[in-house]
């Protein structure tokens, strides 16, 4: 375990009266040692990625990884395996339908258990709640009904209980980040950055995934790999002793989360949480845009390769953000990413074949995973320290409900105006996103207003 997670349990400590003080067990030394603070080396900017091994261990970010596949494979998955049994697309629909509210529903509870009794109990019970719902919705699927097809309701039941009960792997790992650099803004921003990109890059390998094994394999075996990784992967995840920079709320921060909350403090949060609603429905829109592009040009199967490049390009640039200036708060970050993204989304009504599609795609990706960086990093800021975990599991349960919004909406604007129609659905998210960030903006510029000191001669004596 490395040095920098007893100082994050320190923090938690200090509020806590010394005869409660719960033991935490000492992690093992690191190899090498951290130098002491205000003489720590700074990372060249080939090393700042390097960096986060040696904060995590060099087993951390591997297993982070793949224990998020399975929540990027279900509402695929779902779709392929409820389309398979009943041979109708609605009831596919309705299944990913369901497993996308379940997420919403259940990753905001299961961020505020991990907040109270720490994350391991609580992924640890959710990896064996999961693999069971996973194991009702085959039985669901293939369960002999006495009809030519399963019971509508019950497999969107079960599907509704696989998403609700999947581990939020890649919010709990944000909440562990911010533990384990110490308040170190640059070295949270490559963090942030990098789980960004792993988001991206496996809600491209995760529907690959369930493609390549239903066609090669069949329908239930995606699910089969889901489980597997869920047990292996996510238990590990649990385990890693990364857990330790963030204990469970002990009796000190309980009586914090006990203090009223204002209305400023909700507002702060409901900021971000809208933000992530708002890229949600930007990806749904892009996508049922896409599926209605692609079948203009007979290329309808084509819709996720052509999305895929929307997630590349986006997952790049995330990466940068561990490069951009400090100065560059997080706010003006917010602001100009979002107006980028809404300019460059216009660029979706103009192309008329592939090859240009695939130059805007590019494009328009830029600002997308800059834009999610920034927006977990005002959430994680704005955040009560023993809410962290219930915060981030809302920002990424808002991309979820966006997501199903922004489709639906697409879908009804490509049935009366083809694709263009679906991607002004887009181009709408993208305006709503701007507007969001400005009101942030707006917000904590009122507030360093009113905690500056008045000005001699401005209403106080000189």
């Amino acid at each position: 375990m490395n040095p920098t997670v007893p100082s994050a349990t320190a923090e938690r400590a200090a509020r806590t009266p010394a005869a409660t003080a719960p033991a935490v067990p000492a992690p093992a030394p690191a190899p090498s040692a951290q130098p002491p603070a205000g003489r720590r080396k700074t990372p060249s900017s080939g090393g700042r990625y390097a960096r986060l091994v040696h904060l995590a261990g060099p087993g951390f970010l591997p297993i982070a990884f793949a224990a998020r596949l399975p929540l990027a494979m279900l509402t695929v998955g779902a779709l392929t395996l409820a389309t398979a049994v009943s041979g109708s697309y609605v009831v596919g629909g309705l299944a990913a339908g369901a497993v996308g509210i379940g997420s919403a529903l259940g990753g905001p509870l299961m961020g505020h258990l991990a907040d109270r009794h720490g994350q391991r109990i609580v992924l640890l019970v959710s990896a064996i709640a999961h693999a069971v719902a996973i194991g009702l919705l085959l039985l669901t699927a293939h369960a002999p009904t006495g009809a030519a097809a399963p019971s509508v309701p019950l497999l969107v039941g079960a599907s509704l209980l696989v998403g609700a009960t999947c581990p939020q792997v890649g919010s709990l790992a944000r909440v562990r980040w911010r533990g384990l650099v110490g308040g170190n803004r640059r070295e949270l921003d490559t963090a942030l950055s990098y789980e960004s990109t792993a988001d991206e890059l496996t809600f491209v390998l995760g529907p690959a995934l369930v493609g390549l094994l239903a066609s090669l394999v069949a329908p239930w075996s995606p699910f089969v790999l889901a489980a597997v990784l869920t047990l292996t992967m996510v238990t590990s995840f649990a385990v890693h002793p990364t857990r330790l920079a963030v204990p469970a709320a002990p009796d000190g921060d309980r009586q914090e989360e006990s203090r009223p909350v204002t209305a400023r403090e909700r507002l702060l949060v409901l900021l971000p949480v809208l933000g992530m609603v708002a890229m949600g429905a930007f990806f749904g829109a892009v996508q049922n845009g896409l599926n209605a592009f692609g079948g203009a040009f007979g290329l309808q199967s084509a819709t996720g390769l052509l999305y895929a490049v929307l997630g590349i390009s986006s997952a790049a640039a995330a990466l940068s953000v561990a490069w951009w200036p400090q100065r560059f708060g997080s706010a003006s970050r917010w602001v100009a990413g979002s107006a980028a993204m809404a300019g460059l989304s216009l660029l979706f009504l103009l192309p008329d074949g592939i090859g240009p599609m695939l130059v805007v795609l590019l494009l328009a990706g830029l600002p997308l995973g800059p834009v999610m960086v920034t927006i977990y990093t005002v959430g994680g800021d704005v955040a009560r320290p023993e809410r962290l975990g219930t915060v981030m599991t809302m920002l990424a349960s808002g991309v979820v409900l966006g997501s199903a919004v922004g489709a639906a909406v697409a879908g009804l604007m490509a049935e009366t105006a083809g694709h263009r129609g679906a991607f002004a659905a887009a181009i709408g998210a993208a305006c709503a996103m701007v507007l969001i960030s400005a009101a942030l903006a707006l917000v904590q510029h009122r507030d360093r207003r009113r905690a500056a000191p008045p000005r001699c001669g401005a209403g106080t004596p000189g």
